[in-house]
């Protein structure tokens, strides 16, 4: 089955129509996305777009042989004109099956937003799912007969949909996912490529054709990776993103709970509701048996908070202990720590703080701190596929 994706942008398209903010200013020439528009084997045509028609054409493509025109959300704005060739586009109601005189069979697939998803199976047995904008499979229950071969849908936006999709395993290690109805919202450039690869899909530029079931190289998703940044740059919202299409993640907070600090509560309490509700909360600071057992994904958030127990713990915050074997102490349970890194099967993201880049602290207990801080995120780095330093909400690629 071949598909060629005419559009992957928004409804509106990328840039929007007189938007000015930064994301539209940069998505011109070929950063440009038209709305997405998905042609099948010439015969099939999944959602009709405005330019429809010239976007197959630019990519060695007729839209003459088309038989059926199937839409999957409501189309607002101005009527799309329909060109003589083409029969009049409709939706299919949710559970319909369609089979088309190409052989190709149809079956219209329920989300629980306005809309319709299509599966699409060619004769030859390879499937399609494609998922219409802000939309994700409803009513999923149980183990899908077969993955997917690729999954086209709004990775930015419901990251969740891939999620549910790997949790009955109706995308498997070998299903590729393409994201589209890519919008202003999305990180421009090299800033989606990595933010798709974390959840193992990509995107690609309008007029992609794509082979549905022939082998392909799925993104690789990095095994450990540390994200670091100062206060308030963004880095624990980073860290979660890179985790929103796994159906199962472990969020390992490391803070434990302080009584009576109801700033520290409140707090905790933005982070718990921004993180999906199928994830699981422990809080402990004992990471290494974590990372040693099988399991989910986990995110630690975070590793200063980590530290700051274990120099309770190997009493490193007086001088006199820490001359009389609080260095060696902690010394060893951070070598403990690193060597479950290095050793973990698990998928890794940590997230700490860069501490050495403001003011030098005015203690010596600050500054063991913050020397201490700065050796353990070097030692976590150098264990891990993927470093990122954030920045002001951007993110700069450090390794990886």
């Amino acid at each position: 089955m071949e598909l060629t994706l005419l559009g992957t942008g928004a409804p509106g398209g990328l840039p929007r129509p007189d938007c000015p903010c930064a994301a539209c200013a940069s998505s011109r020439g070929a950063g440009a996305r038209a709305a997405t528009s998905l042609l099948v084997d010439d015969a099939l045509l999944l959602d009709l777009t405005p330019g429809a028609v010239f976007a197959a054409a630019r990519a060695g493509h007729s839209l003459a042989a088309v038989r059926q025109v199937l839409l999957t959300h409501p189309h607002d704005g101005p009527a799309v004109e329909l060109p003589a060739s083409l029969p009049p586009a409709g939706r299919v109601p949710d559970g319909q099956e369609l089979t088309l005189i190409s052989g190709h069979r149809v079956r219209a697939v329920a989300m629980d937003a306005p809309g319709t998803g299509y599966e699409v199976t060619s004769p030859e047995g390879a499937r399609l799912l494609y998922l219409p904008p802000g939309a994700s499979p409803a009513g999923l229950a149980g183990r899908a007969a077969e993955p997917y071969d690729v999954v086209v849908c709004d990775v930015i936006a419901r990251p969740d949909a891939v999620a549910r999709l790997r949790a009955v395993e109706a995308v498997g290690p070998a299903t590729e996912v393409i994201a589209v109805h890519l919008d202003h919202d999305a990180p421009p450039g090299a800033g989606l490529d990595r933010r798709l690869a974390a959840g193992g899909a990509r995107a690609v530029p309008d007029g992609t054709t794509l082979a549905v079931g022939a082998y392909h190289a799925v993104p690789e998703v990095p095994r450990r990776t540390l994200v670091t940044g100062g206060a308030r740059s963004g880095k624990s919202v980073e860290a979660e993103q890179r985790l929103e299409t796994f159906p199962e993640v472990v969020y390992v907070a490391t803070g434990g709970r302080r009584e009576g600090d109801a700033e520290w509560e409140a707090r905790i309490g933005l982070h718990r509701e921004r993180r999906p509700a199928a994830w699981r909360t422990e809080e402990t600071c004992e990471l290494t048996g974590l990372l040693e057992e099988d399991g989910p994904p986990l995110l630690i958030d975070c590793l200063s908070l980590w530290l700051t127990d274990a120099m309770d713990r190997a009493g490193a915050w007086d001088d006199g202990r820490w001359a009389d074997g609080g260095e060696e102490r902690l010394r060893e349970r951070v070598a403990e720590l690193v060597r479950a890194v290095r050793g973990t099967r698990r998928t890794v993201v940590a997230v700490t703080n860069e501490t050495g880049s403001g003011v030098v602290p005015a203690t010596a207990s600050g500054r063991r701190f913050r020397d201490e801080l700065g050796r353990l995120n070097a030692a976590f780095a150098t264990e891990c596929e993927q470093v990122l330093l954030v920045v002001a909400g951007q993110v700069l690629v450090l390794r990886g």
